[in-house]
């Protein structure tokens, strides 16, 4: 009975996602546009499910929600920031530094998260990743110290995507 609900529900997250999506969009709670939300949320994953053989199993959904929580936490605190650095500080005494992370994460969705993590807090941007994937190369608009942005990224977002998607 598992193995039928795996094929049906491929990526049971993204589902759901594209369900709850499909009733915004149509700005109409009604039981007609939840259905065809959920036809369409089963449908494309089962047709897009070909592309991703090697997906990650066994994602820990409380701690991504926690971890999104923390993300939307600190794009407010770095926007607030980089305001004032912006309003306060001259482009003279801007501190702009490149930054290599090592990575110890290897789910391609897991990077891909921690990049696009990395670019929506404002002040650092995710700029290239290596070609084998080990690290990220990040650019920090105003740091004195590029280990402490590392160890931030480190500490903060890879730990948590870690336990994520271990």
């Amino acid at each position: 009975m598992t193995g039928f609900f795996n094929r049906l529900l491929p990526h049971p997250f993204l589902t759901l996602l594209l369900t709850v999506v499909w009733v915004i969009l149509q700005n109409n709670v009604s039981a007609g546009m939840v259905v065809f939300g959920l036809i369409l949320g089963i449908i494309i994953p089962l047709i897009t499910a070909v592309w991703w053989p090697d997906r990650p199993k066994g994602l820990r959904l409380g701690k991504f929600i926690i971890y999104t929580l923390i993300v939307m936490w600190d794009i407010i605190v770095a926007n607030i920031e980089v305001a004032w650095i912006v309003l306060t500080r001259p482009n003279a005494k801007l501190r702009p530094k490149w930054v290599v992370v090592p990575l110890e994460l290897r789910h391609p969705e897991a990077i891909t998260i921690l990049a696009g993590t990395i670019t929506l807090t404002p002040g650092t941007v995710s700029a290239d990743l290596s070609n084998e994937g080990h690290s990220l190369l990040v650019h920090a608009l105003d740091t004195d110290d590029p280990d402490e942005v590392r160890d931030q990224i480190k500490a903060r977002y890879e730990a948590r995507l870690k336990e994520i998607f271990s």
